[in-house]
């Protein structure tokens, strides 16, 4: 079942549905009544509706939902199964913003809700919040301290081993002589942390450390993507936990997007690094000695590594609880799988907006195909080389304009793709926009006379982009056939270049059923992927 939700209305869709017009299975209409109070507030009435900010999978049969409700946030928890609500509602301050255009993440981890988002009318004061659970306590970040957060825009949030990971984007603190410069972060909170002693953080993290995300092209002067705009799940890339984001340039800079991955085992070496620090407002920011870090070392999950001796977080020592709160932030950034981007485009005036991943493809579900929204409403369809030594060349192998002003031109057109889903087992690709949601079959194959004219058009593509080798040109042949077709097409195009040798016949997708979220008013929640194929 594919959920999205949208301005006022949540909407369930079949997968199973096989026309390409999206039909809601069943529909759920959450109104505000606070209409009148918003308008006094000197509010546009486009704006004084209720914006569905969150919707989240709570167990196997919860939804939780969230909406601005006319700046005044509120949530609600409703069935799956029918869509109907279930309980009473809940304040949404701190865990859904109150107006449409300003960022937001959750997810339920643990049974606790965690959540990163503005917790005022005037969007002053930002949080990452933890809240809703049984028997763990509220906690937050620390208030109106730029040193753990300074204006940021928030993108992903993941759970992974006894951490919670927010990935956003912000002001850079340490690059303050530069002007606004936007550094990529992100931010780890223990699972366990219960808040420091009545001392020192009272009801605030003792856990939350951030990194800044290194996103560029190595050279004589590194050329950096620093804007975070979306990111994955956590995946399998080179047989290790990944994730993958696409990055920007800054706002004032030419126009530039790029692809790069992160391996989780990267990140926290960046958090078990030195922390950075600026000693006084004059001086320049630097590493702190590590014989000036307080034990356990700041940052720890209490019961673990040199904190296992501590049962909760409010036992810690007030050094190590002083120095996090002064020092969240480490020196060294997470590197890039490779050091280098999977894939960049600077020659459009369009930037890259959305990602989702497939990273088993091909005979061997050893190829990464990523598929790519940007802001004139096209989906970029990629053949990514995740390894540094590989036998071929990240390849576009597609580009769709996937925009269907008919459907989805309302007031204006908005083009930019807000977010991508795969649906694996039913060969779709789900394209949110701003007032619509179009269903692409992944297979494509009515826009060609017949698949061997796509595979044709594709490789040929990947030939004049790069100089291949026989056996590397063999393994693009063979992804593409796999990707493409079942039956056995390509004989006269392996004969054409001269390679003989025989593709593998490509395994029949069979994954488990999944859940998806599509948002209309944010990001999407991006989760697995799939292989296309076309139809025989």
């Amino acid at each position: 079942m594919l959920y999205i939700a949208a301005r006022d209305h949540v909407f369930a869709i079949s997968l199973s549905a096989s026309s390409e017009q999206i039909v809601p299975q069943q529909k759920l209409t959450w109104k505000t009544k606070d209409v009148d109070k918003c308008t006094v507030r000197g509010k546009n009435s486009d704006e004084c509706y209720n914006y569905i900010k969150v919707l989240v999978p709570r167990n196997d049969e919860m939804l939780f939902a969230c909406g601005t409700n006319a700046f005044n946030p509120t949530c609600r928890n409703y069935k799956m199964s029918t869509l109907e609500q279930d309980g009473e509602e809940v304040v949404g301050q701190a865990r859904c913003p109150f107006e449409s255009r300003q960022s937001n993440v959750g997810l339920f981890a643990g049974g606790d809700f965690y959540s990163a988002t503005m917790t005022d009318f005037l969007a002053s004061d930002a949080v990452i919040y933890r809240s809703l659970g049984e028997s763990s306590p509220v906690l937050r970040t620390v208030k109106y301290d730029s040193k753990w957060l300074r204006e940021p825009h928030f993108l992903h949030a993941i759970e992974y081993g006894n951490y919670v990971y927010f990935f956003f984007s912000e002001i850079a603190v340490e690059y303050t002589t530069l002007g606004k410069v936007v550094f990529s972060r992100v931010a780890r909170v223990c699972k366990n942390d219960n808040g420091g002693s009545p001392r020192v953080l009272e009801r605030y993290w003792t856990s939350f450390l951030k990194a800044r995300l290194n996103c560029s092209v190595p050279g004589d002067s590194f050329f950096y993507f620093d804007v975070l705009q979306s990111l994955t799940n956590v995946l399998q890339i080179n047989h290790r936990p990944a994730v993958l984001g696409v990055f920007t340039t800054q706002a004032n800079s030419i126009t530039g997007s790029a692809v790069c991955a992160f391996y989780m085992d990267d990140i926290e070496k960046a958090f078990n690094g030195k922390f950075k620090e600026q000693r006084n407002s004059e001086s320049a920011w630097t590493p702190v000695p590590e014989e000036q870090v307080p034990k356990p070392r700041p940052g720890c999950c209490a019961g673990d590594g040199s904190a296992a001796a501590y049962k909760s977080s409010t036992t810690f020592p007030d050094d190590t609880l002083t120095f996090i709160k002064n020092h969240p932030l480490m020196d060294e950034a997470v590197p890039s799988v490779n050091h280098r981007p999977y894939f960049t485009r600077t020659t459009s005036r369009f930037k890259l907006t959305q990602l989702a991943v497939d990273t088993s493809a091909g005979p061997y579900k050893n190829h990464t195909v990523l598929f790519l929204g940007s802001e004139d409403g096209r989906v970029l369809k990629i053949l990514a080389s995740t390894q540094l030594n590989a036998s071929f060349s990240t390849q576009l192998l597609e580009d769709i304009d996937v925009y269907n002003p008919t459907k989805c031109n309302v007031r204006g057109e908005d083009r930019r793709v807000l977010g991508l889903e795969l649906d694996r087992e039913h060969h779709a690709l789900f394209v949110a926009f701003s007032s619509c949601v179009i269903r692409v079959p992944l297979s494509r194959c009515n826009d060609y006379g017949s698949c061997k004219d796509l595979e044709a058009d594709v490789v040929m593509r990947a030939v004049k982009r790069a100089s291949l080798q026989s056996e590397q040109l063999l393994e693009v042949i063979c992804f593409v056939r796999v990707v493409f077709v079942r039956a056995s097409v390509l004989n006269n195009l392996v004969s054409y270049f001269g390679v003989v040798e025989e593709c593998s016949p490509p395994p029949l997708p069979n994954p488990p059923r999944k859940t998806f979220v599509l948002n209309l008013n944010r990001d999407a929640y991006p989760h697995s992927m799939l292989n296309p194929h076309c139809e025989p």
